[in-house]
């Protein structure tokens, strides 16, 4: 398999309200790119969040008492960003010095529920995570799939830290068209052996890849991949997450 990435330039500061899809089409088409079948566009959580209107001004949040505590054990860490951390958390799984590392309501587990304050567009203001990145991934992608007529799919990408890992790596939040995971279970490896436990994890490799094209300041929203053979089946980025029988580790 031979794959090639092409970031999609172009679009301006996405703000609350605006049709993203209807950017993402004109983006493609200032960058000369037209989306065929099997396409996959990586499209950053941050736009997708802006368009949604999941920006919240810190002057509206009021910090509780466990807030004001969290805040109090780190430097630099603001009890307004804590609160709203607290308050899109499902549950705390590692609280350490003020630092603060979440199961959020759709079951990711991240540092500050992905609460970020980068490039919000100026102002006193954070972003939240989608409330549904899977509905926001189906949407996009049933409006490019139309527009272009092709079967084009739809990641939302996140960028996080990793266990046991320093640095960050874009991770997949939101998937529509594509099945996240690829199965080889039940195939031989080279030797003839036959694999038990072997799962891909294509959406976050394909998400990882894209990564490397937006970058924080570099004003790529979105990546194009072309000439990824899909797994077979379909499937949402609720499918990524592990199922905590079998999570070791929480």
């Amino acid at each position: 398999m031979s794959i090639s990435l092409h970031p999609v330039g172009g679009i301006p500061r996405v703000q609350a309200g605006d049709d993203l899809a209807a950017l993402l089409i004109a983006g493609l088409a200032g960058s000369g790119l037209t989306p065929v079948d099997g396409d996959v566009l990586v499209v950053c959580q941050k736009v997708v969040s802006k368009a949604e209107g999941r920006s919240v001004e810190l002057a509206d949040v009021s910090p509780s008492p466990l807030a004001l505590e969290v805040a109090a054990a780190a430097e630099d860490r603001d009890p307004r960003v804590a609160e709203l951390v607290l308050r899109h958390s499902k549950r705390i799984v590692r609280m350490k010095h003020g630092h603060l590392i979440v199961e959020t309501g759709p079951g990711w587990v991240c540092a500050n529920a992905g609460i970020d304050a980068s490039n919000t567009g100026g102002g006193d203001s954070v972003l939240l995570l989608p409330e549904d990145p899977d509905a926001s991934a189906a949407r996009l992608a049933k409006t490019l799939s139309e527009h272009f007529a092709a079967d084009v799919a739809v990641i939302v990408s996140d960028t996080w830290g990793r266990p046991w890992r320093v640095g960050l790596v874009d991770f997949a939040i939101g998937v529509a068209g594509l099945n996240p995971l690829r199965d080889l279970r039940g195939q031989t490896d080279m030797d003839g052996r036959e694999l038990h436990h072997t799962v891909t994890a294509d959406a976050d490799a394909l998400t990882a890849a894209a990564g490397l094209l937006m970058g924080k300041n570099a004003g790529v929203p979105a990546v194009l991949v072309h000439g990824y053979r899909r797994a077979d089946g379909q499937g949402t980025g609720r499918d990524l997450l592990r199922d905590p029988d079998t999570d070791l580790f929480r």
